[in-house]
This record gives structure tokens, C-alpha cells and sequence, in this order.
């Protein structure tokens, strides 16, 4: 009988071909060698943190300067992932699985992490749809009628999966009592039921690490990989795993985090929403030259952002990584002018990207692979990648980093406005088991949730004063979101309303965007109201 105790309260069809005797025996495994250093692990988050509060201060690590400053290289990119230029992110779902798989994109992400809201239902129906696509019995009809397979002799992309995060559990598998992390059951189900299968596709399980903090925590990752590979005998370095640099004090840590994985690491990402969330986080107590303005106006030209990207170009390509840039998120519509205006903001970016020296880039919808490959092929050529260009002229200091005082923005009431419209859509989305949103033309996730709830709290408790004259108050807060709420229930009117749990969504975000104290992570409390 496996150590693994299953607590949902109603059976998913097919879960037991997911939670096979020894796939639970696997996961009961990960759980009791690595659970125990993940908790000491986010014990060391909130010490950091409470450093950073102390200190006002981040910098590069004095203790580790000689990774910094050492000759070496992480291992050659398998043949599978030489080529990068163009990568599909979204929800490891049946539909998006075969429509990802189609899109012509290089890379599909397959995410069980922010894309993906963790219903039991949609984490043990993630699990199945990859399977499937793998061994090619997938397909899925809408509920139009509309029949989605896999093109019978078009080259697919290729999975990199994503687990989620540390700091969540997954509450519906335990071990004595204590869930497991959901990192691990990720990670685990996945890699036991596909690893060797992927392999004898010529591919591999491919993995992309999210809201890592610290090399300590790359460490781990890396250690459950060795772990994983010898348990199921599997080559060392059969796994490759992409690090999201998403978290202000893992940008400190780049080159520690790629050392850490070396024999396992592909390369590093640069996101946008999770690491603006991420300066909200840990300098919130620091004053009025931490204060973000309006999401929208932080964009990648901004010059700590600048500095960011930079330096993860530069970090990779001294050590033989690839680069990946952001995400373009907008969602194409029905109408031509919006349509052609956003695509040429998403070519811009692109060839910005591009020109900056990333092997390749993010999009959220298949209608946007063109675009970015269009970018990305006008200065790759038939090359797979530019690693060949070292950026050796980047010198990035701690300073540069941290220069959020540099945007010449500043907070408006519109922005309040939208943070309280994006917040509560996106989590009425969530807690209803859709994780990826499309809200105002652009595809939301739960960064853009933890980014607009940390910007409420973060200008409540700066005492920001607004473009209108107003200063940013609880009370106001209250009354603009009220606002907010009502135009939203005029909008998708009274049994719609009701029935779609909206007034919940918006009690959350106005639970965790006032409180007096800072949540670390949203899903932590919004997890306990999911079905």
C-alpha cells in the first residue's frame, strides 16, 4: 500500500492511469528526501526578506564570487531545444495541448503552474492530455462541435513542462498527514509516466523552473533531478530545465542558479508581471523610490528593466545558455484596426529582443508565431540560436537593478481602476478553474492577479497620491473598486453575475489588497476557495 494518501473528495475519469501504485510510490519518495529542505528553503524567503526590510539593500552574493568569476559552462542544448526562437505558453489542457502542439512554435510550455487554476480535475487532466499527445491519441471537440487533433505529419513542438512554484501544495495528495508539495507532484507525475517515452521520441523531459528565489533553491531542483534520473534509470542529465528569472533576488543570483543546474540547465527567462510583483514584495517598506506606477507603463525599455535583461543575455551567453525574452500576450480580435495596431507592438518588442541578443521569445496565441518568428528569423537566419554573441560590453550593477526611481511615470486613477478590473476578472476566472484569461484583448495569468493586488497594496501604503488629486486610501480604494464591481455586474448582467461567483473574486482581492499586512502569495489563501 503506497505511503500516498489521495484526499479528493470525487474521482476524475482516467485518474487512476495517473496515480498508478507506482507513480504514488515515486511521488512518496520525492516527498520525504526533499519536502523537509523545501520548508528550510522558505524559511530562508522570509529571512531574506526581513534582511531586505532591515537594510533597504539587495546585492550580488560576496560568498559566491568565484562562480561569478570562474570558467565554466552549463551542458550543450539537446537537439530538441538547439532551436528556441519561438515558444507558446498556456494551460496544460486538452484543448490548448493539441492547438499548442499545432501552433508551429518551436517550444510549447506546457503550464501547470500560473496558467493553469489547480483544480484537481485540471491537474490530473493536465497529466493525462500530455500523455496523450505523446502517444498520439488525442483530439477535442468544443462545445460548438468543433473537433481539435494533431496534424498526423507536422512536426510538433516540443514540451518544456512547468510545476508549480515552491511555495504551493497540492492538498488533494498526502504523505502522513502533510501534503505534498505541488512542485513535486508536478514534476513526479510527469517525469514518471513520460520521461522514457519522451526519450525514445528523441526528445527528453524538458522542465522550466518558476519563482526560484535563490541558487540554494535551483540546488534543490537539481538535486531532485539527479534523484528522479537514477530512480528510474535514467542517463544523468537526460533532464533540462529553464529557469524563470521572475523574482527581483534570483536576478542577484543568475549565474549561481545556471551553476547549480549546470549539468541539467537549458537556460534562463526573463518575465515581466512576476518580477515587478516580486520588487512590490520585497521592497515594500521602502519608501517612495520603490513605488511602481501603473503596470501598463512599466514596460521592457524601462532602465531597471533594461538593466535586467541585459544582464540575463549576457549571463547566459557567457556560460553557453539559451536566452528567452517575455511574453507577448495579446489575444487577436475581431477588429482589424485594434488587430494591427497591437501586432505592431508585438513585432517591435520582438525585433528589440531580438536585437538584444535572446534566441528566443514568448507568445501567448498561435496567431502571434508568425510574428515573433518573422522578428527572430531576420537576425537568426538558418541559425538555431546567437549565443555566439557574448554582450561582453554589459556591465550591470546592483544599482542599475534597483532603479525603479528611473520610470518617469507615476500612478494614475485609471491604473487603480484597471488593477481592481484585471484583479477581480482574472480571479473570478480562477476560482471558477480557468487559469488563463482573456481580459481586454490579452492573456492573463495569475502574475498579472499577484501585480495588480500588490500595486493596490503598495500604493495604499506609500500614501500615493494620485493624477486626480486623490490619495490612495483604503476607504478610496473601496470606493473606486465598488465602482468597479458595479459596472462589471451591468456588463454580464444579474444571473450571470450571481451564478458566476463574482462577488467572491472581488471580496478576495479586496481581502488581500487591504490588508494591513502583505500576503506572500495569493493562490496561498484563493487555493482553500477552489472546488
Amino acid at each position: 500500500m503506497s505511503a500516498v494518501t489521495v484526499e479528493a473528495r470525487h474521482q476524475v475519469p482516467r485518474q487512476d492511469e495517473v496515480l498508478t501504485p507506482e507513480a504514488l510510490d515515486f511521488l512518496a519518495q520525492l516527498h520525504q528526501r526533499f519536502t523537509p529542505r523545501r520548508d528550510e528553503l522558505l524559511a530562508l524567503r522570509a529571512e531574506r526578506r526581513a534582511e531586505i526590510a532591515r537594510t533597504g539593500r539587495l546585492d550580488f552574493l560576496p560568498g559566491t564570487a568565484e562562480v561569478r568569476e570562474g570558467e565554466w559552462s552549463v551542458a550543450p542544448a539537446p537537439p530538441a531545444l538547439q532551436d528556441r526562437r519561438v515558444e507558446i505558453t498556456g494551460p496544460a489542457e486538452r484543448k490548448m495541448t493539441v492547438n499548442a502542439l499545432n501552433s508551429g512554435a518551436r517550444v510549447w510550455l506546457a503550464d501547470f503552474e500560473d496558467a493553469l487554476s489547480p483544480t484537481w480535475e485540471n491537474v490530473i487532466g493536465g497529466q493525462l492530455s500530455l500523455a496523450d499527445a505523446y502517444r498520439r491519441r488525442i483530439d477535442f471537440t468544443d462545445e460548438r462541435g468543433k473537433r481539435y487533433a494533431l496534424r498526423p505529419d507536422a512536426e510538433l513542438a516540443t514540451v518544456v513542462a512547468r510545476p508549480r512554484g515552491w511555495h504551493l501544495d497540492e492538498r488533494h495528495l498526502t504523505v502522513g498527514g502533510r501534503e505534498i508539495p505541488g512542485a513535486l507532484v508536478d514534476f513526479g507525475l510527469y517525469f514518471f509516466h513520460n520521461a522514457r517515452w519522451l526519450m525514445d521520441m528523441g526528445k527528453g523531459p524538458y522542465f522550466y523552473l518558476a519563482k526560484l528565489e535563490s541558487h540554494l533553491e535551483a540546488r534543490l531542483w537539481n538535486d531532485v533531478f539527479v534523484f528522479a534520473q537514477e530512480a528510474l534509470g535514467l542517463p544523468h542529465g537526460t533532464v533540462r530545465a529553464t529557469v524563470l528569472i521572475e523574482t527581483v533576488t534570483a536576478a542577484f543570483e543568475m549565474e549561481e542558479i545556471l551553476y547549480e543546474l549546470r549539468d541539467h540547465a537549458s537556460g534562463l527567462n526573463a518575465g515581466r508581471w512576476d518580477y515587478l510583483f516580486s520588487i512590490v514584495k520585497n521592497f515594500r517598506d521602502g519608501g517612495e523610490g520603490y513605488v511602481l506606477p501603473d503596470r501598463n507603463a512599466v514596460t521592457m525599455t524601462a532602465p531597471f528593466m533594461r538593466a535586467y535583461t541585459e544582464l540575463l543575455v549576457r549571463t547566459c551567453h557567457k556560460r553557453g545558455a539559451h536566452a528567452i525574452g517575455g511574453m507577448a500576450a495579446f489575444i487577436p480580435s475581431k477588429d482589424a484596426e485594434v488587430n494591427k495596431v497591437a501586432f505592431e507592438k508585438v513585432r517591435t518588442d520582438k525585433e528589440r529582443e531580438a536585437a538584444d541578443g535572446f534566441d528566443g521569445s514568448w507568445v501567448a496565441h498561435p496567431g502571434l508565431v508568425p510574428v515573433a518568428e518573422g522578428a527572430f528569423d531576420a537576425v537568426l537566419g538558418a541559425r538555431p540560436h546567437q549565443k555566439d554573441r557574448l554582450r561582453e560590453e554589459v556591465r550591470v550593477t546592483a544599482e542599475e537593478l534597483l532603479d525603479i526611481g528611473s520610470v518617469p511615470a507615476r500612478p494614475t486613477v485609471e491604473g487603480l481602476r484597471n488593477a481592481v478590473q484585471v484583479g477581480t476578472r482574472y480571479l473570478q476566472s480562477w476560482l471558477a478553474g480557468r487559469g488563463a484569461v482573456a481580459v481586454f484583448h490579452l492573456m492573463e495569468d495569475v502574475a498579472t492577479a499577484e501585480i495588480s493586488r500588490s500595486q493596490i497594496w503598495q500604493w495604499i501604503n506609500a500614501g500615493v497620491l494620485l493624477d486626480n488629486g486623490e490619495r490612495v486610501t483604503r476607504a478610496y480604494v473601496r470606493q473606486v473598486a465598488a465602482d468597479q464591481l458595479v459596472g462589471i455586474r451591468d456588463e454580464v448582467g444579474e444571473d450571470a453575475y450571481v451564478a458566476g461567483g463574482w462577488e467572491r473574486a472581488y471580496d478576495l482581492l479586496m481581502e488581500i489588497a487591504l490588508d494591513e499586512s502583505y500576503v506572500d502569495f495569493l493562490t496561498l489563501p484563493a487555493y482553500r476557495l477552489l472546488d
